[in-house]
Parts: C-alpha cells; structure tokens; sequence
C-alpha cells in the first residue's frame, strides 16, 4: 500500500499526505501576505498574488481534491482581503473556475518541460482568472463594464507578469523542497 501511495504524482487514487496539506497551507499565506501588501492599481482592482501560490501548488500536486481546496481557499483569502467593494463573490468564482480550467490544461499539457509549462500555468491562468473576476463583477453590478478593458491592461496584464516571475522562480524551488521532505517523486516529462 505505501508504495501505491508513493508511485507518482497526481494519480487519481493518489493519498493526501499531511506535509502536503501543509504545504499548500504556507503557499496561501504567503500568497496572503502579498496579497495584503499589494496597492489596489485600478477601479479598486489590486494585482491577485494569491494565485501565483494557487498555480504552485496545482503544478506540484496535481491532485484534484487538494486543487480544488486550494482553489477554494485562495478564493477565501482574496474575498477576505479584496480592496473592490463587492468583490468577494467574484473572488470565490473566478479561483474556483480558474482551479478547475488549469486542473485540465495541466493534465493536458503535462508533456512540457516543467519550467516553461509552470510560466504558461502562471500567465494563461491569471488571464482567466482576470476575466472571470471582472465578468462576475459586472454581471453582479459592482463594477462598470465600461473599465473592463482599462481595468485588463492595468491591473491584469500586470499580473499575469508579476506571476510569471514569481512562479519562474519559486516553482522551481518548491519541486526541490518536495523532493527534500520526501513527498511522491515528480515523474516523467513534465513533472
């Protein structure tokens, strides 16, 4: 039994392990923490460093169950943190489609080197989780659709560079640490 539990990473049947729970747990507070310290740039809207951490911890685990609670979780931490009145609902919405669209494009791609595939995960899902956030907002009515594409060029296309370089260079560090603590070996291309 140990050793189904130790064949790779990600595999459907796959154990949540303490450490890993853990794990996750520190990525979001960090994620929190610069969240926190991050300035709203535009229309309330502040840069979501949270999702650096989520997009970390979907690329290093790949378990949808803890994918899912830490999509869950980070939305739950921008909600709480989110300088847009109005925002919480959005924030829950766009972590939660932008944790299962990522969950399926990771799998989908999981061929490409490690390195490039974490800086698409990063770029393409702050994109998404962007567009998600502002869409909901709209559609709630609290905020105007006319600073949409404002609001995308000064606050989202940031982001999505700001993640890039944060992910680039933690993401590596992050597989080391697993492979450290003695979590699953990242196997094969891609992982």
């Amino acid at each position: 039994m140990q050793s189904a539990m130790r064949q790779g990473e990600g595999g459907p049947g796959e154990a949540l392990r303490v450490v890993d729970l853990v794990t996750a747990a520190v990525l979001l507070a960090v994620g929190y923490v610069l969240h926190v310290v991050t300035p709203a740039l535009y229309a309330g809207v502040k840069p979501d460093l949270v999702l650096g951490m989520l997009f970390i911890i979907l690329l290093l685990y790949r378990n949808v169950t803890l994918d899912v609670a830490a999509g869950l979780a980070a939305g739950a931490i921008t909600a709480i943190t989110t300088s847009m009145p109005g925002g919480q609902i959005p924030n829950l919405v766009d972590k939660l489609v932008t944790t299962l669209v990522l969950v399926g494009l990771i799998r989908l791609f999981s061929r490409l080197q490690p390195n490039l595939l974490s800086i698409g995960v990063a770029v393409l899902g702050t994109l998404i989780s962007g567009t998600v956030f502002l869409s909901t907002a709209m559609v709630l009515g609290v905020f105007p659709a006319a600073a949409f594409p404002a609001t995308l060029l000064a606050v989202v296309l940031p982001a999505a560079l700001a993640n890039a370089v944060v992910v680039a260079v933690l993401y590596p560090v992050a597989r080391a640490a697993r492979r450290l603590t003695g979590s699953p070996a990242l196997q094969g291309p891609g992982r």
